[in-house]
């Protein structure tokens, strides 16, 4: 995959300039305040809060939607067997873009090898969890991969410290659950797999703080996978109490009849997250695993009685705007933008082949 660094070009009141980075050349532009000190609602518009415990989720309805049927998720295209996953160090002849990846005779902790056997675009997100191998690891990035594409150099994180013996030669996905905010932010931001295990191994001990010693028993013993964690049934007990896949079908029903595109997200009343989709549907398709990502960040956080209020969901979702941009093109498949605004972070993929010509996905958060 060849990645050619972008930067539209704007002439704001703090001005741009260029810097060199290690994908090449790339634009930081700067863009000024909001009118007034006004958010600009722009053009997405939140609706009143769904809460559950400590956690509030705000619907977001888009100005307009599209049409995304022809995205592959990576859920779909692993049960379908169109998508093959394998470690980097068992392909040879690995190729990335137009230069040869020399073969180096075994597994690599933050790279693996993705086919897209499928004739549709695959959309792979940051936070999604890819189960097997040596290690299991979570997608840093989100990117679109083109239909009959690989094989294509995954830059991944691990996310289980500890361990590198292989377990399953056979890679899947965590279709249920998706990695949890501040495990996400690391890898999409700092880029650090240090700082990826420290979060992986402080959300472990906070869970597991969280039940009852009796509790920890089984799978959940001596272990460092962040996967087997969420996925014991100690946890999905404690999950329950959130209520369950009832809620997360009963709150994805409320999406679909508000025709929402996306969530704003609080814990403990402090807007943080946000993730907004080119359409109901294509939200529709990642909401069991989105939900669970939340409600896992609920769980490990003590609980303050504090509430969001729809105004601070608003504001927060209507800036998108920032000081800084950055941009990287794969052309004519995706560009990936990250915006850097005082106090949080917004990434935007935007396809760029026909008939997805539009914003896939945007994340914000707070820093």
């Amino acid at each position: 995959m060849k990645i050619t660094p972008q930067c539209a070009l704007g002439k704001g009141s703090r001005g741009w300039w260029l810097a060199l980075g290690a994908t090449g050349l790339f634009c930081l532009g700067m863009a000024g305040p909001s009118r007034a000190g006004i958010p600009n609602e722009g053009p997405y518009r939140v609706l009143p809060a769904i809460r559950r415990g400590n956690l509030t989720i705000f619907p977001v309805v888009a100005a307009k939607s599209y049409n995304t049927s022809q995205l592959l998720t990576l859920d779909e295209g692993i049960r379908s067997g169109e998508v093959v996953v394998t470690e980097a160090g068992n392909e040879q002849g690995l190729v990335r873009g137009e230069h040869p990846v020399p073969y180096r005779g075994g597994a690599e902790v933050n790279r693996l090898v993705l086919y897209n056997n499928s004739g549709r675009p695959l959309l792979l997100l940051a936070g999604e969890i890819v189960t097997g191998g040596k290690q299991d690891r979570v997608i840093g990035a989100d990117r679109i991969v083109p239909p009959k594409g690989g094989p294509m150099d995954l830059s991944v994180f691990c996310v289980e410290p500890g361990r590198w013996v292989e377990s399953s030669a056979k890679f899947g996905s965590m279709g249920a659950q998706m990695a949890q905010p501040s495990v996400r932010t690391p890898a999409m931001v700092e880029q650090n797999q240090s700082e990826v295990w420290n979060q992986v191994r402080a959300s472990n001990a906070r869970m597991t703080s969280e039940l009852a010693p009796g509790m920890m028993h089984g799978e959940m013993a001596g272990t460092s996978s962040y996967a087997k964690v969420f996925a014991s049934p100690p946890v999905q007990a404690k999950l329950a109490e959130y209520g369950g896949s009832a809620s997360e079908q009963e709150i994805l029903t409320q999406l679909r009849k508000s025709g929402a595109v996306g969530v704003v997200v609080a814990v403990n009343g402090r807007v943080a997250w946000a993730d907004v989709f080119a359409s109901s549907e294509l939200l529709a398709k990642y909401w069991p695993k989105l939900m669970r990502s939340y409600v896992a960040e609920a769980m490990t956080t003590s609980s303050t009685g504090d509430v969001a209020e729809m105004s601070e969901a608003q504001t927060f979702i209507g800036n998108l705007n920032g000081g800084r941009e950055i941009a990287e093109t794969e052309p004519g498949v995706f560009r990936r933008t990250e915006t850097v605004g005082e106090g949080y972070r917004v990434f935007t993929l935007h396809g760029l082949s026909v008939g997805s010509d539009f914003d896939v996905h945007i994340t914000k958060m707070t820093d």
